[in-house]
């Protein structure tokens, strides 16, 4: 079964003093380019959900999409947006912002997703559930669509309506994300 990934850059940067995260550089290159890299030679197509600075992220190569949701509402909408233009039965979502993710990340959710037959599979290490690594049927869009019409905006209460499988991790330190210029430079060599 063909997967789609997502790399969710569609934020404002809040915690970022307002800056794109995405292309904030780090050990030489964007934090985007970080999570792309490790993403794509997991899945047959790419995606990157961006709501700023288009050009800079279609020169990473792979189409960009914006949320279809005004207001920068977060990382289902760009779940949303990603989903609403996936051509293949699933999609595989990841943030911008943890260059570190799972080279196996993509079988191991969908082993999940399929021995459970759920309707999305999420990361899990030790007690913490990592909700945006998650790997989703296309199926899953209208579900979303009346989720966010109706003014939902948390993750994990979206989650909670569909049939969720995990699939376990040992490393916390490929969840890591960085979402401050001080996380940045406490992970720069």
């Amino acid at each position: 079964m063909k997967i789609t990934g997502l790399i969710l850059a569609g934020g404002l940067g809040r915690r970022m003093g307002g800056r794109d995260k995405g292309l904030q550089s780090f050990r030489g290159k964007p934090l985007a380019a970080w999570a792309i890299e490790r993403l794509a030679p997991q899945v047959d197509t790419l995606l990157v959900n961006a709501n700023q600075n288009p050009d800079a992220y279609t020169a990473f190569g792979h189409p960009v999409v914006t949320d279809r949701i005004g207001g920068f509402a977060g990382p289902l909408a760009g779940v949303h947006a990603g989903l609403s233009i996936c051509e293949t039965p699933l999609l595989l979502s990841a943030p911008c912002d943890s260059p570190f993710l799972p080279d196996d990340l993509a079988a191991r959710l969908r082993a999940a997703l399929e021995a459970a037959d759920a309707e999305i599979a999420v990361a899990r290490t030790g007690q913490r559930r990592h909700s945006v690594f998650a790997l989703l049927r296309r199926e899953t869009l209208a579900s979303l669509t009346a989720f966010l019409a109706a003014g939902g905006r948390k993750v994990e209460a979206w989650h909670a309506t569909l049939r969720t499988a995990e699939a376990p991790f040992a490393d916390e330190h490929a969840f890591a994300n960085i979402n401050t210029l001080e996380e940045l430079g406490q992970l720069e060599p």
